[in-house]
């Protein structure tokens, strides 16, 4: 039995209805206190598949991975954070499915979220230029002031996302880190350039308004060739150990900054879950349970 000391949110389009009473899974980090399986002992670290609670009996021990302490690293970061989940989903979508080249110009929507941040600072770091957008002021001055952007825009107030983005993409688009489709990825492929790549991550405008599903104009995908590839992290298990050195290096010396934003207790986790869609998080949503 593992007590979770994190967990963060699940994604509604990976999972089916919840039953009333039903356990809910979620990726944490726990502190086994008992076990029968070989492989764990009592007072192990474990990040992997746990649940919205302060105890979760695992069955199945290929889900979760033991956690080396002596690293050093927060344990948040591993609880779907930088160091996990979403981590991976935006180093894996941006060099394996967009393979960025010096200097290209990157788009990222939703970029203050657990993963557009991580996105702009690793496309950062290789040398792109970098906008993102979000939904509010205090976001956009984080992302320009804090994490590094080029440049931010708040959503909310452009009456033309087209001609947004042609302000702030003159030269066109190579790369867009798709986190919200909708209006956004049909502005987006309007602004590419010839052989633009767009991964395809999230679509959170989408998940709660069925009627704002993307329509993008399919000839300029066609004449522009513009590779669209949607993802999942389970995907990018093969750079997983390449992902997890570099992000190391980069946390280590202190290029790559991390925003969680933290909430405390079990109580509090199903309010959290709301907030993430309601836009009211600032980075890596994560829930503390118990005490380290």
């Amino acid at each position: 039995m593992k007590t979770n000391l994190f967990t963060h949110k699940i994604h509604p389009a990976t999972t089916c209805a919840i039953i009333p009473g039903q356990v809910i899974g979620a990726v944490g980090v726990g502190r086994v206190v008992d076990s029968k399986h070989p492989g764990f002992k009592t007072g192990d670290l474990v990040s992997g598949w746990l649940s919205w609670a302060e105890y979760t009996i695992v069955r199945d021990c290929q889900l979760l991975q033991k956690l080396d302490a002596k690293m050093g690293f927060p344990l948040s970061y591993y609880a779907g954070g930088v160091l996990g989940h979403a981590g991976l989903t935006a180093y894996g979508g941006l060099f394996k499915f967009c393979k960025p080249k010096k200097g290209e110009k990157v788009f990222v929507s939703a970029a203050s979220g657990s993963v557009g941040n991580l996105v702009g600072q690793y496309a950062k770091l290789f040398g792109c230029y970098v906008v993102g957008c979000a939904g509010t002021k205090e976001k956009v001055d984080l992302l320009k002031e804090k994490i590094g952007f080029d440049a931010a825009f708040n959503y909310k107030e452009e009456t033309n996302l087209n001609a947004a983005l042609q302000r702030y993409f003159p030269e066109g688009i190579d790369i867009y880190f798709d986190n919200v489709g909708g209006e956004m990825l049909e502005a987006a492929v309007q602004n590419m350039n010839l052989f633009g790549r767009i991964a395809v991550c999230g679509v959170i405008s989408e998940y709660t308004d069925t009627q704002k599903r993307a329509k993008p104009d399919m000839v300029q995908v066609i004449y522009k060739r513009i590779k669209i590839e949607g993802f999942l992290a389970m995907d990018l298990n093969d750079i997983y150990p390449e992902f997890i050195l570099t992000t190391m290096q980069h946390l280590q010396t202190g290029k790559l900054k991390v925003i969680e934003d933290m909430s405390y207790g079990v109580e509090s986790i199903p309010t959290a879950f709301v907030d993430i869609y309601r836009g009211n998080n600032i980075g890596k949503k994560v829930v503390k349970i118990a005490e380290d």
